[in-house]
């Protein structure tokens, strides 16, 4: 996998052994900025960007490339182990992200590996996928990339209290309909570039 944005960024900026605000300084803004950037949260816009390239003596195209991959076709995936939710709820989810690459999978081993291979914006996850714990899955996604946004499904509200123990963004009940996708867009806990 090719390195992010924030991974570049913080890697040059150690080698410049410069600190977070020392290169705040040097670009105008605040530290926060540099922050949010190298933990992934935002990226800056194309000035800020070759601003950044002239700081850290680095060709703008490195930069530049990085944060396009980012704000690109978002990777969704969507895991439920039953074939009709799936078949149902991916026009919904293209509908609600008409620029994201979005694949479907019933099991949880083949989601893992498909997000060991391609970083993983936003997972929509049954709370219960066979004998996988869709909350367990949450886990293990978040350990591969930890800015991956999870919305949890379940035609089970109860499930809910249970879903919050984690690192999860959202919480959908089945079926899934547009407005709904939507409305848990806007509450993701790490940006994503490219949706719209």
């Amino acid at each position: 996998m090719e390195p992010t944005f924030a991974e570049i960024l913080r890697t040059l900026r150690a080698e410049k052994n410069l600190s977070q605000k020392q290169l705040a300084d040097k670009l105008f803004v605040d530290r926060s900025s540099i922050a949010h950037w190298e933990n992934g949260r935002r990226l800056p816009d194309a000035i800020l960007i070759s601003r950044l390239a002239v700081c850290l003596d680095v060709d703008v195209s490195v930069l530049l490339n990085a944060a396009s991959r980012e704000t690109a076709s978002p990777n969704v995936i969507i895991v439920d182990d039953e074939d009709i939710m799936l078949a149902g709820a991916i026009p919904v989810l293209t509908a609600a992200m008409p620029n994201a690459s979005i694949v479907g999978f019933t099991r949880a081993s083949e989601a893992l590996a498909y997000a060991r291979e391609n970083r993983v914006s936003i997972a929509f996850l049954d709370i219960e996928i066979g004998k996988t714990s869709g909350i367990e899955l949450c886990r293990r996604l978040v350990e591969i990339y930890p800015f991956t946004n999870v919305i949890f499904l379940t035609a089970y509200p109860g499930y809910a209290i249970s879903a919050w123990d984690t690192p999860a963004s959202g919480f959908l009940v089945k079926p899934l309909h547009e407005e709904d996708v939507l409305s848990q867009l806007k509450k993701l806990r790490y940006s994503v570039g490219g949706l719209r």
